[in-house]
């Protein structure tokens, strides 16, 4: 077996057993009532069982796990797999009952640290090496934030990974550093069968921080290998990271409690606009594939520089999240 025809078992493999397990999570979360009952702060109408982002997390590790005992050249570095075990337990057990957040944070923090230390991001120095660490806990948390209508979170990390993938590929020729976020595409594309609208189980915390972490991991690591990279890797992010980041800043600034439950992000605004979630996930599919994957392109290639490609990225991005009043209330035009 050729090694192109090995790596393509070993992803469809991925997705296929990953969205064998869903159904098998799926049938657990049934059994012990682990639903997710909608409140005045969702964009559900009925229970959903959730938890179904662990079936990503098994099958990650597994494959992360096997690549580093054989010593691949595209195996992450063992702290790292520890890093997002953490993050997936938090959210595992949050998913089961409440963990306080200051609790979730200190194991955030914990396994962000492990991971900035593995990739030797702590070896900038202490002011660069803290600021990646937060980086990474505010990615983890942002898309735990973002994972809020059916698909959108599974839609956001399969697009992010196979472009992140490609242009691995393109930059890095010889290189195997395409094959952890491919892998992550591939889990999760098996677990998004069951998350597309309309969704028969939900990621859960389990899979959101998980999921989340390991984009912080993937773009570090990027970066640290070709800045370029790192930075088409920001760019790929950014549907993500502006509707969080002006929600967050504007409930703050608002004075509302920023850890509670709320349906003001710019995603949720249009969902509830439209009355259907599946035309917001394939807008954010469009966005990625048709506006941030040529920008991040350019820069990953040196036809752009990094920060106008991020600029030209972003821009347009804060201006659409300003639009659609992420960050207020709930009915806000009304």
């Amino acid at each position: 077996m050729t090694p192109v025809l090995a790596w393509a078992v070993l992803l469809l493999t991925a997705g296929a057993v990953a969205w064998w397990l869903t159904g098998r999570v799926r049938q657990y979360a049934l059994d012990r009532q682990m639903l997710d009952v909608p409140n005045a702060r969702s964009s559900h109408s009925v229970a959903m069982p959730r938890g179904g982002g662990g079936a990503i997390v098994v099958v990650t590790t597994v494959v992360f796990s096997w690549l580093w005992w054989t010593g691949s050249p595209g195996a992450l570095p063992a702290a790292v797999v520890a890093g997002s075990l953490i993050v997936a337990a938090v959210g595992f057990v949050d998913d089961h009952r409440h963990v306080p957040p200051a609790i979730r944070l200190a194991g955030h923090f914990l396994a962000a640290g492990l991971a900035a230390q593995a990739l030797g991001a702590l070896a900038w120095g202490v002011p660069p090496g803290v600021l990646v660490v937060v980086a990474m806990v505010w990615l983890i948390n942002l898309t735990n934030f973002m994972d809020g209508i059916d698909g959108i979170a599974g839609a956001q990390t399969v697009t992010v990974g196979v472009v992140g993938a490609v242009m691995s590929a393109v930059v890095l020729p010889g290189t195997a550093v395409w094959l952890a976020p491919a892998v992550l595409a591939s889990a999760t594309a098996g677990f998004l069968v069951w998350n597309w609208p309309p969704a028969r189980i939900f990621m859960g915390d389990v899979g959101s921080g998980y999921v989340g972490f390991m984009t912080a991991v993937l773009s570090w690591r990027a970066f640290s290998v070709a800045p370029e990279l790192g930075w088409s890797w920001l760019i790929l992010s950014g549907v993500f990271i502006a509707d969080a980041t002006i929600t967050l800043l504007r409930r703050f600034l608002r004075r509302e409690r920023v850890v509670e439950a709320h349906r003001s992000h710019a995603y949720q605004h249009l969902a509830l606009a439209w009355n259907a979630h599946q035309p917001v996930t394939l807008l954010v599919i469009g966005i990625n594939l048709c506006w941030l994957a040529p920008v991040a392109a350019m820069v990953a290639t040196g036809t752009l520089a990094a920060i106008p490609g991020v600029l030209l990225a972003y821009v347009p991005l804060v201006v659409l999240a300003v639009l659609l009043g992420a960050g207020l209330p709930s009915g806000w035009r009304r």
